[in-house]
């Protein structure tokens, strides 16, 4: 393994959700921690965008996520116009949590035209959502993808999972999915090399707080736990899996 100095890097966050995202940015910045800082709707990704600018630390992703395409497809040119501003893309994907037919056909088609026009630039990191949906979310994907995929919080099947990382996939992992077996069983079965950090704050929470990047130390650390790894060779494998991600296009 590569010995550099580690990168403290969440790929999962919801800053602009927090009451004060600004403040929380400053802390960010100071502590050094780097964050994929997503957004729901491309209607609100400015004022990431902007924030970003100030704080070099916030990676900001332009996203529609999919529970919010039905009402909110209408946004998708917004997206196109923010697209040469940023590398990352997110939060996007498919979410079958809803049985509704119509409501998945336009989530797979929202996610399909956001994937067509990622793919022409070649160089987009996608974060992906895939709740109950992880077999089509590979299969829309595929692998032949010109830039990274991570798949945020997954929890699909062992042969989807195989699947996504035959196609070279990476996977951000949580302090929820560490403190179940399922997510361990999943987490154990992903290549060292592959995994990726995430709070997904404040969608989840730690000790009824919710969770944000300045917790990064304690999901690695039960990470390490789970690999029977020292913390420190356990930030430095993250740290070069993000250095990989960002580095190398396929």
């Amino acid at each position: 393994m590569k010995q550099n100095n580690p990168i403290k890097i969440d790929t999962h966050f919801h800053l602009d959700l927090f009451p004060q995202p600004e403040a929380l940015a400053q802390q960010l910045q100071d502590a050094h921690i780097k964050v994929i800082a997503v957004t729901n709707t491309p209607s609100v990704f400015h004022y990431t965008y902007n924030l970003s600018k100030k704080y070099p630390v916030i990676l900001p992703a332009i996203g529609l996520h999919p529970e919010l395409t039905l009402e909110r497809q209408h946004e998708l040119p917004i997206m196109w116009d923010w697209l040469e501003k940023t590398r990352f893309i997110g939060e996007i994907g498919l979410d079958y949590v809803t049985t509704n037919k119509e409501n998945r056909r336009v989530q797979r088609e929202v996610f399909q035209s956001i994937l067509s026009k990622c793919s022409s630039f070649g160089d987009k990191i996608i974060t992906v959502h895939s709740r109950r949906s992880s077999a089509d979310v590979i299969s829309v994907i595929g692998e032949n993808y010109p830039g990274k995929v991570i798949l945020h919080w997954f929890s699909g099947n062992v042969g989807e999972l195989q699947k996504a990382i035959s196609f070279g996939f990476y996977f951000s992992v949580n302090s929820a999915m560490l403190r179940t077996q399922r997510g361990q069983d999943i987490i154990r079965r992903i290549p060292h090399e592959r995994i990726l950090i995430e709070t997904d704050g404040p969608f989840i929470k730690i000790d009824s707080t919710p969770a944000n990047p300045l917790y990064i130390s304690n999901i690695v650390k039960s990470l390490s736990n789970l690999w029977n790894t020292e913390v420190d060779t356990t930030f430095q494998q993250i740290s070069d899996n993000f250095n990989t991600v960002i580095t190398l296009i396929k």
